[in-house]
């Protein structure tokens, strides 16, 4: 009996140590040759690539960790690297192997020699695992993206061109086929073109752009153009500031004046004090310039042609009351308490005298703002539009076609207006200029269309 139990818990210890040897072969088996790639992150590279760009690469493997990575652009069938590197086993079953790497690589097509077109950049990445014949699994990861570090080209085609300062420029152009975005550059200022309707193929533009009144003399103004892939080009063209003189003017406040005024802005300003003066100024001041950069970003608001035709028409039979440009100087009880700019001109007619449309657009802006009161601003397309303020009734809404001479409000003395008249501006891009020039017919046939002929 008891050498049959011997034989019997032999048989067991026996089975118990195959067992064993079957499961650790297994295990030792499964992670040898397991079958999970390593991961590869990375973010897409642009669409276009037209200079050096940083590109951070991620990749892991939890499992059997790195063996190698490898990233090379590809371009007409032949590989530039632009990273290459081996992890070393270390400790048993590449314990204490690397798990994880990230790497930051420059991606720079000068440097790499690449051609203008299209490239693929590919990185290659794999683990210690004993399958694929012992090099392991492998991830691969493509990105394509089009080279492109030539700028486009652009040039004036319409010659001289003088501009008075406060004054509309306007300026016809060509670009290379590449081009995505134009216009002209004021110094830091940057000024839309647009593409002339009947040009599409030739790549003709046309921009309005506006000389500020207080221009200084060593601005540098130019064409610029941008292509897809972000390369700039600048051009400087022939054009000439010249400088004018605008009037000074002295504004006496007087108490009367403001317990006029001050009653509409209750209930739509937050006054700090109770104090008249103080009031006016905050009105003067801060308000003005929240109105201003409110009217200014109806820039993005144009039709991207002329809505427009033929001269612009002026408030009948009105009286000019004040001049763009006009340097305001503010005086309380004899002194000097604010100073502000013009920057529109005053027409007084009639009181309540209907307010004609200068020339046909649509009208972006219908409502109460601050210093202008109600007001009304029409789009003529291309970054031109025109502005009636301090109206004692609005007849349009936003939205609404208007055509040249349409009746779009009455005359009034809403918002800081002193008495009924209208306040008239044209903006060019956002910025107010001169409307004297767009009154001139003369101004605009010699400015404008004619060389818009240049282009048919």
């Amino acid at each position: 009996m008891a050498a049959k139990e011997k034989k019997r818990k032999g048989l067991y210890l026996s089975i118990i140590i195959v067992i064993l040897i079957v499961f650790l072969g297994g295990f030792f088996v499964v992670n040898l040759f397991e079958g999970e790639s390593p991961s590869i992150k990375t973010r897409p590279l642009a669409e276009y690539v037209s200079g050096a760009v940083s590109v951070t690469i991620e990749a892991s493997d939890s499992r059997r960790g790195l063996r190698s990575i490898r990233a090379v652009v590809v371009q007409n069938g032949s590989e530039k690297v632009l990273l290459e590197k081996l992890y070393p086993f270390s400790g048993l079953m590449n314990r204490e192997g690397t798990r994880f790497m990230r790497e930051e690589i420059q991606f720079d097509p000068k440097r790499l020699g690449l051609a203008q077109g299209r490239a693929v950049m590919e990185i290659r990445c794999r683990d210690y695992s004993m399958r694929s014949g012992g090099d392991g699994n492998l991830t691969v990861l493509r990105q394509e993206t089009t080279i492109d570090t030539v700028p486009p080209s652009v040039r004036s085609i319409s010659g001289l061109h003088y501009v008075n300062e406060g004054g509309t420029g306007f300026v016809v152009y060509k670009t290379s086929s590449d081009t995505s975005d134009s216009g002209v550059s004021v110094g830091s200022e940057f000024y839309r073109g647009f593409l002339h309707p009947s040009s599409k193929n030739v790549g003709m533009y046309e921009c309005f752009f506006p000389i500020p009144y207080d221009f200084k003399p060593e601005t540098q103004i130019r064409l610029w153009a941008r292509d897809s892939a972000g390369n700039n080009a600048m051009s400087p063209f022939h054009c000439k500031v010249r400088k004018k003189k605008f009037p000074s003017d002295k504004m006496v406040i007087t108490d009367k004046f403001l317990e006029k005024i001050l009653p509409y802005f209750q209930g739509r300003v937050d006054f700090d004090s109770t104090g008249k003066l103080e009031q006016f100024l905050k009105i003067n001041r801060e308000v003005r310039v929240f109105n201003d950069r409110t009217l200014s970003e109806v820039r993005s608001k144009t039709a991207p042609e002329h809505l427009w035709e033929g001269s612009w028409l002026r408030l009948p039979n009105a009286a000019t009351m004040a001049r763009f440009g006009d340097s305001r100087t503010y005086y309380y009880e004899g002194k000097a308490v604010d100073a502000q700019v013009h920057l529109g001109i005053d027409l007084a007619s009639l009181a309540n005298s209907a307010v004609p449309a200068a020339n046909s657009g649509k009208v972006i802006i219908a409502e109460e703002l601050g210093i202008y009161g109600k007001t009304i601003v029409l789009d003529h397309g291309m970054g031109v539009a025109s502005l009636y303020s301090h109206l004692s009734e609005i007849k349009v809404s936003v939205g609404q076609d208007i055509k040249k001479g349409d009746t779009i409000g009455i005359t009034g003395q809403t918002g800081l207006a002193g008495g009924d008249h209208l306040h008239f501006a044209v903006m060019v891009q956002g910025v107010f200029v001169n409307p004297i020039e767009w009154w001139d017919q003369r101004w605009i046939d010699e400015n404008i269309y004619k060389r818009i002929a240049l282009i048919n």
